[in-house]
């Protein structure tokens, strides 16, 4: 027979404000709050001269022993054991998800310590069990800053700079942060060691790093500035093309190209993606995400260049045309209509013609509205009447409301 384990309920005044923990060895500062012997030891010595929890200052750093407390505690212990019927009672302690004021402020400061990894863990632990916890992070004075400082950081050991980032990526979506952390790293022109950091971990990190470094830095892109600041720094664009090419997590993969569509905003960042072979990686994995990259790529002459020398490209965007959401089939006719309206490429009209794009793209004509999509689509099709043999589309009404079979 198993025996259950009994837990009980700790009173709160018999916790340390520091640790959570019941005190062991109760001691009361000039305040008169109580803490336990060994967590105000740490705080005092580790130079504060302050209450931790009423943050007054301190005109003397002596302590005396709290005796009565110390007996009520006992007292407390040996009813508890005699009520469970073991010599050591199985205590509830402070669960995981609460943390005390003062705990927070020594964590921050050993975070900004060169020894910062145990710190990060605890905090890592404490964001990642709910909400609320993440919530009273963000609103503690310094916080996010401590965090980000830690990627600005020299010589710190990956495994610290991983869990900044899970931090970080943990407590983004609270209100204000991706601002502060925009403030604090762009606008100040301290990107070089955050990013140094972020490339650090994208070339040697874990998937779930990478993951989540690749989401900080699509945070961070909040203004066209940002966007070029960022897409201009540390080698970034060729070395998440390599993931890409290299990646087979698909949300990795989803997340990189996420964010390459984000930083896409200038014909110099549009060039760089394309010399550095992003139309050929895209081409072998083609998804929703790469359909709009590629639409934004085709937008310049030497997108559709690359586009046009890719064979895969043209006829793996047909074989999507009628799989894909809305806002891909978009991507995909913007893509088609630029190489064969725009740059008039017979190959790729070939393509497309072999792949019975003709039929897809008045399918799509058909069940869109008036629109710039739908004008697209029939021009596709007056510049693939010439390619197309199967279909008798010499005399085809582009502007028909259904499909006629020849």
């Amino acid at each position: 027979m198993v025996k259950e384990e009994l837990y009980i309920t700790v009173p709160s005044v018999f916790r340390c404000p520091i640790s959570l923990d019941v005190m062991k060895s109760p001691v009361s500062l000039c305040t008169g709050v109580t803490y336990d012997r060994s967590s105000i030891q740490q705080w005092l010595e580790s130079g504060h001269d302050t209450c931790p929890a009423t943050m007054q200052v301190l005109p003397s750093k002596d302590f005396i022993p709290n005796l009565t407390l110390h007996r009520l505690i006992n007292l407390w212990v040996q009813s508890s054991s005699r009520r469970t019927g073991t010599g050591s009672p199985r205590l509830l302690q402070a669960t995981p998800t609460k943390i005390s004021e003062v705990q927070a402020k020594l964590l921050i400061e050993e975070i900004e310590s060169d020894s910062c990894a145990d710190s990060l863990s605890k905090v890592t632990e404490f964001v990642s069990c709910c909400e609320e916890n993440r919530r009273f992070v963000v609103t503690f004075d310094g916080f996010v800053e401590v965090i980000a400082g830690v990627l600005r950081r020299k010589c710190v050991e990956i495994e610290a700079l991983e869990m900044a980032v899970r931090i970080l990526d943990l407590i983004l979506i609270e209100n204000g942060v991706k601002e502060r952390l925009n403030k604090l790293i762009l606008k100040s022109n301290q990107e070089n060691n955050f990013l140094s950091s972020i490339v650090l971990i994208l070339q040697n990190g874990s998937l779930n790093s990478k993951i989540k470094s690749v989401r900080v830095l699509d945070s961070l892109a909040l203004d066209s500035e940002s966007k070029r600041k960022i897409a201009d720094s540390q080698n970034l664009i060729s070395i998440l093309l390599h993931l890409l090419k290299t990646s087979k997590n698909q949300s990795l993969n989803d997340d990189v190209t996420s964010f390459l569509t984000t930083v896409s905003i200038t014909r110099p960042i549009k060039s760089l993606l394309i010399q550095n072979g992003a139309v050929e990686i895209l081409s072998n994995t083609l998804t929703e995400k790469s359909l709009k990259l590629l639409a934004i790529l085709c937008t310049s002459s030497e997108g559709r260049l690359a586009i046009g020398s890719e064979p895969k490209c043209a006829a793996g965007i047909v074989e999507k045309l009628l799989k894909v959401s809305t806002t891909a089939t978009e991507d995909a006719v913007m893509v088609l209509w630029s190489m064969c309206c725009l740059s008039k490429d017979e190959k790729v009209k070939e393509e497309v013609v072999k792949g019975n794009g003709v039929t897809k793209i008045l399918v799509v004509m058909q069940r869109e509205g008036e629109g710039n999509v739908k004008m697209m689509c029939r021009d596709l099709v007056k510049a693939l009447r010439a390619g197309c043999k199967d279909w008798c589309l010499g005399s085809y009404e582009t502007k028909t409301t259904h499909i006629r079979p020849c």
